[in-house]
């Protein structure tokens, strides 16, 4: 689980300086020292709030976050440290020490921390408290999976943390800014927060209807013409539209957010980054993942210099049409024991699920991304660790076929440990090197032409692009033959996104152990 980070700005953070003795205290501690001498000299304290509950966050990428009261309930405080600038090697004080005591109340998580005069840091951390340089806290936590809750209120999305599984640490952070060094959102709440938009998508996702039975029999278009036209004119339906021979002319959309496809037991599309479009082109930008520009130093007075860097990459897509149809006998679909429309519909969804794949597996596969022979564990062990980006290595998924599986499933690091080791959380039970492993058929992912068997490593969702534009299953009467016609139409492309986010790979038959 990565462990996030949150920033609270309104920490209400102050400095408690020692109070002052008085001539009385004074002589009363002359006569104590006179009698055992001791030292009484009151720890610099500081308090405040290192999270507050039901006050939202700034955004948190298309988001914005609240903190149920009951979000701290059974949590347990016992291990907590207090860092400065989330240093670990800067503790300022912590539970087990005594040093630090944690009270959780109506507003939040209230803290009050002693803090030794004899650390410098500690003691400029208490003077920055003290003078309003350091006003806002910071904390590292873990959600309980899945017990979060998204809404909407308004334009604004809103995600309430409902149960907090661990509390690491709490910080006092000088910059009071929602940067990458205050603020870190997990791979899980975001993939939650794009479920959460796609079902918002999907129930304002207008069915398409492009065939009327009734309308074949009263009005002019016969079901068949329907069809046709669907195909020429791509769906389009749109005031001042115009084509040019059968293809429709599509304004270009531009797309920002990207959402993750629903969870399927065997198609490859829900590793991928996929896009419902509204258009039949377009441009999705992405962040350059490897950006190495520094900010350059500035004199006073002097003009801020442009930033050489190449921050974006575009992604373009063109949707292509694939369809399929089938006509079914009335005869038939009568007499047939069970329900052969629902059928024969299953089989038209499973078409549509097998193109999904073949099309990914042909742009993994494709140029874009680079091809390597692995024959035992070391090879495997240098493409994961070192070849793979390390910003990676924790979202990446191997896919591979029988064969490549039977060979990992057999192969043994050099202390006799197999390499494959049970995971329940894989959609093939095991996990290779600590990452879940995708087994797909021989029939979809054979075998290359020289024996070795393929294997792919990466992050699909930064690798693939899956754009869709719509998706129309339809049924009518075909009165003239008395049967049935079912069809299923799809409009999709299939994009490479970053080019360093897979590895195809060879690996030989048979495999050696490691060395």
């Amino acid at each position: 689980m990565k462990k996030e980070k949150r920033l609270t700005t309104n920490a209400e953070l102050r400095a408690n300086t020692p109070q002052d003795t008085t001539p009385e205290s004074e002589a009363d501690g002359q006569q104590q020292e006179q009698n055992q001498p001791q030292d009484n000299k009151q720890p610099n304290t500081i308090e405040g709030y290192a999270l507050k509950f039901n006050q939202p966050s700034n955004n948190l990428g298309g988001f914005v976050e609240v903190i149920d009261p009951k979000a701290l309930d059974n949590v347990d405080l016992s291990k907590v440290v207090m860092l400065d600038q989330h240093d670990f090697s800067k503790p300022l004080a912590s539970v087990e020490a005594g040093t630090l005591n944690l009270d959780v109340d109506d507003q939040g998580l209230h803290f009050v921390a002693q803090l030794d005069d004899n650390v410098s840091y500690a003691k400029d951390t208490f003077n920055n408290v003290k003078n309003g340089n350091i006003n806002s806290m910071s904390f590292r936590f873990d959600s309980n999976d899945g017990s979060d809750t998204w809404t909407r209120n308004g334009d604004q999305v809103v995600r309430t943390v409902n149960q907090i599984k661990n509390l690491f640490e709490v910080s006092t952070v000088t910059v009071p800014a929602y940067d990458s060094s205050n603020v870190d959102v997990s791979n899980v709440t975001t993939r939650s927060y794009n479920q959460f938009i796609e079902s918002e998508e999907k129930q304002n996702m207008t069915m398409n209807t492009i065939i009327d039975p009734k309308k074949g029999l009263e009005g002019s278009e016969t079901p068949e013409d329907a069809f046709n036209n669907y195909l020429h004119s791509y769906g389009q339906k749109r005031d001042g539209l115009t084509s040019t021979g059968v293809a429709a002319v599509i304004p270009k959309e531009v797309i920002t957010p990207v959402f993750d496809l629903k969870n399927s037991s065997y198609n490859l599309a829900k590793y991928a980054t996929v896009k419902t479009v509204s258009t039949a082109s377009g441009t999705y930008p992405i962040a350059t993942r490897y950006n190495t520009a520094t900010l350059a130093t500035k004199e006073e007075l002097a003009e801020i210099g442009d930033v050489d860097a190449n921050m974006f990459q575009n992604v373009e897509w063109t949707v292509k049409t694939r369809a399929g149809k089938i006509a079914l006998s009335n005869e038939v679909i009568d007499d047939a024991a069970i329900d052969l429309v629902s059928e024969v519909k299953a089989q038209l969804a499973k078409l549509v699920e097998n193109t999904d794949n073949a099309e990914i597996l042909k742009v993994l596969q494709g140029d874009n991304f680079a091809k390597k022979t692995v024959a035992n564990v070391d090879d495997l062990k240098q493409v994961f660790n070192v070849d793979l980006d390390p910003a990676l290595q924790q979202t990446s998924t191997w896919i591979v076929n029988q064969s490549a599986f039977q060979v990992l499933d057999t192969m043994k690091d050099n202390e006799g440990r197999y390499l494959l080791q049970p995971d329940v959380t894989a959609a093939s039970g095991f996990s290779l090197l600590g990452q879940p492993v995708v087994k797909i058929s021989n029939k979809f992912l054979p075998d290359n032409k020289d024996g070795s068997h393929p294997m792919i490593l990466g992050d699909i969702s930064e690798a693939v692009a899956v754009f869709r534009r719509n998706q129309v299953t339809a049924q009518w009467d075909k009165f003239d033959l008395y049967s049935q016609g079912l069809s299923v139409v799809v409009r999709n492309d299939y994009q490479p996104i970053s080019n360093d986010a897979a590895f195809n790979l060879s690996l030989s038959a048979p495999a050696a152990t490691g060395k």
